[in-house]
């Protein structure tokens, strides 16, 4: 008889990990453990309570909250922040480790951006080694980023040794936690598969995801409603995207599959089906007018005069709208570089896993409708 499988999971309360508990509690003999910030106990419980309800677990389901449990820490602390015992505790009992958790802020100072991103690589593999230790451990899925290509123009599915530029911190700070977990995986010979998802959307078929981030503002911008109308010209500019259950399907397979150790997943739509931009102009906004919202017409300028304008638009527009103006700046930094990312050898690998890439063309309307519809507060 398998023993129980018990996963240790950070970055619950971002878009994969509040995914991917639900799909791992679908596993009748799965327990979870959930490493979430919280500045005290009642906000720890606040936390959860709010998870609870993003995953449709009323109170009265004790079978299901019985087999998750919530640990106030943070990934950059030794230990994560937690009691000796605790810690001790987990790593006695943690067969599969999923680190989720991440600060996803472009241009944080290089440092505060290494803190998060090494910093907390750092502790997870001081955590595995500890399972490893006691005999336990199985499987250990990082969750990184198609990001750490920075400028390269097409991103391949394997280790980067080869100096490059980063649009951003985020990508610079990520692309060594990479390093370190390298370094660390060949020196102790760690079970490890590295994710690398590109931009992630909702969920394909419900279009459900717990926060509307970047893309979701990329569609505001592109249905006119921010700019009067006011368009760069986009031809030929593609956008990477994935959806949410698609990146969990694959880090649950991966992680009841020990020939994924060691491997590299690009979790992404590939040159082949990326989104171009000109047809995402399209659909969002006649999903947009069908959902009862006034779009305005198109005025086309060229991407480097409106790249000019940027900063003299976030000046003038209302304080709702300055965070997206600023997203857009730095969207429109990564689509000058017109990149993609390779996926066929994760394609094959994944093939037996049965859950086939799903097109944009078959879930954009899905998303947007969720995104119309959601809960206004």
């Amino acid at each position: 008889m398998q023993p129980v499988k018990h996963y240790f999971v950070t970055g619950a309360t971002g878009a994969v990990g509040s995914a991917l508990v639900p799909l791992l509690l679908e596993e009748p003999e799965v327990r979870v453990s959930l490493l979430i910030r919280a500045s005290s106990a009642e906000r720890l419980a606040e936390r959860m309570e709010a998870l609870y309800r993003y995953w449709e677990i009323g109170p009265g389901e004790t079978g299901l909250r019985d087999r998750v449990r919530a640990f106030r820490g943070d990934t950059t602390q030794q230990r994560f922040g937690l009691t000796e015992d605790e810690y001790s505790a987990l790593a006695a009992s943690c067969t599969h480790i999923v680190h989720a958790a991440g600060v996803v802020r472009m241009n944080l100072p290089i440092e505060e951006a290494r803190r998060s991103a090494v910093g907390s690589t750092r502790q997870i593999i001081a955590f595995a080694l500890a399972c490893k230790a006691v005999g336990i451990l199985r499987k250990v899925e990082f969750v990184s980023t198609v990001g750490v290509g920075g400028r390269m123009p097409l991103v391949p599915e394997e280790w980067l040794d080869e100096p490059r530029e980063f649009h951003n911190t985020y990508e610079q700070s990520k692309a060594e936690a990479e390093n370190l977990l390298r370094q660390e995986m060949e020196a102790h010979k760690l079970p490890v598969t590295v994710h690398r998802p590109s931009m992630v959307v909702g969920d394909s078929i419900t279009g459900k995801i717990i926060h509307y981030q970047v893309f979701y503002y990329l569609c505001e911008f592109l249905s006119g409603r921010q700019t009067r109308g006011l368009m760069p010209n986009l031809s030929g500019i593609t956008l990477d995207t994935i959806p949410v259950d698609y990146v969990t399907k694959s880090l649950v397979w991966a992680s009841n599959t020990p020939q994924s150790a060691g491997r590299i997943l690009h979790l992404c739509s590939g040159p082949s089906d990326s989104i171009e931009l000109n047809w995402l102009i399209g659909q969002v906004r006649k999903i947009f007018v069908a959902g009862g919202i006034d779009v305005p017409v198109l005025r086309r300028v060229p991407l480097r005069l409106f790249l000019g304008l940027l900063p003299a638009m976030h000046r003038v527009s209302p304080k709702p709208y300055k965070k997206a103006v600023r997203n857009l700046s730095i969207f429109l930094d990564y689509a000058r570089d017109r990149q993609q990312f390779e996926n066929g050898k994760t394609l094959v690998f994944l093939d037996v896993a049965n859950h086939p890439l799903p097109s944009p063309e078959d879930y954009l309307q899905n998303l947007l409708e969720a995104y119309l519809h959601r809960p206004r507060s």
